[in-house]
């Protein structure tokens, strides 16, 4: 937990670094880790500690909220994001996890692009529509197209 202090000892590593070039997080065009609270909330502990338990309480309801959304209508991740946002101002943790994810919903954006993989995945969804398809056809040839209400009767 960050104490509000300034002191040279305090200096948090992202656990991903380890066994590789130390490069700092700012060369790197990543921010700093730690707290982004204003210095003259840092100065103060007890205003610190506060600022803290503020932005979890916020952050917490952002999720809680997002987690409702998943099976409800709304955009449950990306509320749910925002959340993990709000608490990584100042919380290393979720900083870390925020990169985490950010490398790989990346990753994952470069695979999709990759030209086998497009080929692939578009062949597969016009295999799965040709499939839905037949059966759609072998339903309506053993059931026919029937109303489940008579149009005449009204």
């Amino acid at each position: 937990m960050n104490t509000g202090r300034d002191e040279p000892g305090e200096v948090a590593v992202a656990a991903d670094n380890i066994g590789t070039d130390r490069v700092t997080d700012t060369a790197k065009g990543e921010r700093a880790l730690g707290s982004r609270a204003p210095e003259f909330i840092k100065a103060r502990r007890l205003l610190h500690v506060s600022w803290q338990v503020g932005v979890f309480v916020v952050g917490l309801a952002v999720v809680v909220a997002g987690i409702i959304m998943l099976p409800l209508p709304g955009p449950g991740w990306v509320v749910i994001f925002g959340g993990m946002a709000i608490w990584a101002t100042e919380f290393v943790w979720a900083q870390l996890v925020l990169r985490w994810t950010k490398r790989k919903v990346t990753e994952a954006a470069q695979r999709a692009l990759d030209p086998k993989v497009r080929r692939r995945n578009i062949i597969l969804t016009v295999i799965g529509l040709v499939i839905i398809g037949v059966l759609c056809g072998i339903y309506l040839w053993q059931f026919g197209f029937v109303m489940p209400w008579s149009i005449k009767d009204q």
